[in-house]
């Protein structure tokens, strides 16, 4: 390869690495964690959707004024909330962002619509995930309404 091309190539490289943000369809397997949940969510599917949380202790989902720790506890506090499919009502993610900080941990923000019999709740999510035994799982939930 010629030394002005292969300089080239090296500093694409070198910027890649140093970049932590990317566009979401730049990491589909995180995309498609994403995407399982809302379908489950949508299909009434509570267990489903906790499949993209870690199934551990050290789990952690938090609102304003509430800190749940455990993959359970947080399935548990989803149950209590939306007994029913119907009080489940529907989900939406938008303005999803993913930054990378290491090849196994990211960081990802969004937008979420939640359609329920009691009206239209939106807010801002923010996720810290990680890949675990080869999937990517959500370590922490942080979700913030409007």
């Amino acid at each position: 390869m010629h030394p002005a091309k292969l300089t080239g190539l090296i500093v694409v490289c070198v910027l890649a690495n140093f970049c932590g943000c990317a566009a979401p369809l730049d990491h589909p397997e995180i995309r498609s964690v994403l995407d399982k949940q809302v379908a489950a969510w949508n299909k009434g599917d509570i267990a489903g959707f906790m499949a993209g949380y870690w199934k551990s202790e050290a789990m952690e989902f938090s609102t304003p004024g509430k800190v749940t720790k455990g993959w359970q506890a947080t399935l548990d506090r989803y149950r209590t909330k939306y007994p029913t499919g119907e009080k489940m009502g529907s989900l939406e993610f938008t303005d999803v962002s993913v930054s990378l900080r290491k090849p196994d941990e990211a960081e990802v923000s969004g937008h979420y619509r939640h359609q329920t019999p009691d009206g239209l709740h939106s807010g801002q999510f923010f996720l810290h995930m990680r890949r675990i035994d080869g999937a990517w799982v959500v370590v922490k939930d942080h979700t913030v309404g409007d």
